[in-house]
């Protein structure tokens, strides 16, 4: 009795205190402000709440879980103000308010599916207007808009509001894939899971999951760089930098960071400040994008005027790298794993500049040195003995893994 009781418990919650203080100051500031802000626009003293006891269970979910898809805005107006409407509609049909509060709950959740506004404080707001009281039927239509939508929007406008300052992302919409031009898949997903692969998971799922697509994603990518960072042990990109580095300047001349380029037999160059702190990147991509060096005909002509200096004091080419550069740029701490740039070199980077604590330049990683540590880090996992689960320290057993 006592397993079957303990099989009951939820999982513990995996969130900071602060996280948690965060959600209740949210829901106690965003009631207060959609609260008063509803006084101020409709008055106060009529037959209706200025706040709808539904609204309490959106709170939780907006300001609780803002990542959620069922705490998005448009959720959280339309489908309060669509449940409204069908539960006034089922209880000016449906006589028995027994009978009509089940099939104002059942439409509201198929039209809320539906219209993509799956939000189930919804089903409390239909089930409220099909029993509501006589102030609620002489509302009629209007019900819908005041004071269940006008809570909704402000509650949700609220949300907008703490949930930036607080850092979140909100409204959580879905982050952009990086462009992909072939039809191949994107090198972080030849190895391991796809989008193909979590697609058909979810499909054979077959059931709603209180989480993002995008974010059910990163999580699975996030535990797959976690599983790398422990087979590879602690390679870090102070341990694989190139230190000796050619680096320009904002105001070093294109001639001369070119003659660089060719000179050392790089394809980039970090760019400077006085403080050696990356202010941005210039490759040979940047000079072929401004010099127009996409057409064969007179190319060695057109290099040469982009790269002469321009006769006079105003010119209107480019004359400086920091005309041309790509600024801002990604820069990596020197501490981090290895396994952290595996993400961003299979997005396109094919170099990245290092940094220190002041946010100085250590040094660069190109994906050559990422190929090398990766196939040594292999090569170590391979060579050590097979780990024990458990190994004798002091007097009693701990976890040697």
């Amino acid at each position: 009795m006592i397993g079957f009781l303990r099989a009951l418990l939820p999982a513990p919650m995996r969130i900071s205190w602060l996280e948690r203080l965060r959600a209740c100051g949210g829901a106690l500031l965003g009631l207060l402000a959609a609260g008063f802000a509803t006084r101020l626009l409709v008055g106060a003293g009529g037959p209706l709440p200025l706040l709808l006891a539904p609204m309490g269970a959106s709170a939780v979910l907006l300001f609780g879980v803002p990542a959620s898809p069922l705490a998005q805005p448009w959720p959280v107006l339309a489908g309060n103000v669509v449940s409204a409407g069908i539960g006034i509609l089922c209880a000016g049909w449906i006589p028995d308010p027994l009978v009509a509060a089940p099939v104002a709950v059942a439409t509201a959740i198929g039209a809320m599916l539906a219209l993509r506004c799956l939000h189930p404080p919804g089903g409390a707001v239909a089930l409220l207007t099909a029993t509501g009281g006589p102030a609620i039927q002489a509302a009629g239509w209007g019900f819908a808009l005041n004071p269940v939508g006008v809570n909704s929007a402000l509650l949700v406008l609220a949300a907008i509001a703490f949930n930036t300052l607080a850092g979140r992302r909100y409204p959580h919409a879905p982050q952009a894939a990086p462009g992909h031009q072939t039809r191949d898949p994107e090198p972080a997903q030849r190895l391991g899971f796809s989008t193909v692969d979590l697609d058909a998971v979810l499909r054979r799922h077959d059931q709603v999951l209180d989480i993002a697509r995008d974010d059910l994603e990163s999580l699975f990518r996030e535990a797959e760089m976690a599983a790398y960072h422990r087979r590879l042990g602690e390679i870090t990109c102070a341990d694989i930098i190139s230190r000796d580095v050619v680096a320009v300047e904002f105001g070093t001349p294109l001639q001369e960071a070119w003659t660089l380029l060719r000179r050392h037999r790089v394809s980039a160059l970090p760019v400077l400040d006085r403080a050696r702190r990356v202010i941005g990147i210039v490759t040979l991509a940047d000079f072929v994008k401004h010099a127009d060096l996409d057409r064969l005909d007179g190319l060695r002509d057109r290099l040469r005027r982009f790269l002469r200096p321009a006769p006079g004091v105003f010119s209107e080419k480019p004359e400086v790298v920091g005309q041309i550069m790509a600024a801002p740029v990604r820069t990596i701490p020197m501490d981090t794993h290895v396994v952290a740039l595996v993400p961003v070199m299979a997005g396109g980077l094919h170099q990245v500049p290092i940094i220190d604590r002041e946010r100085r330049l250590v040094g660069m990683v190109a994906q050559s040195d990422l190929v090398a540590a990766l196939y040594h880090g292999r090569l170590a996992e391979a060579e050590a003995p097979p780990a024990r689960p458990f190994a004798r320290i002091g007097p009693g057993l701990r976890g040697a893994g």
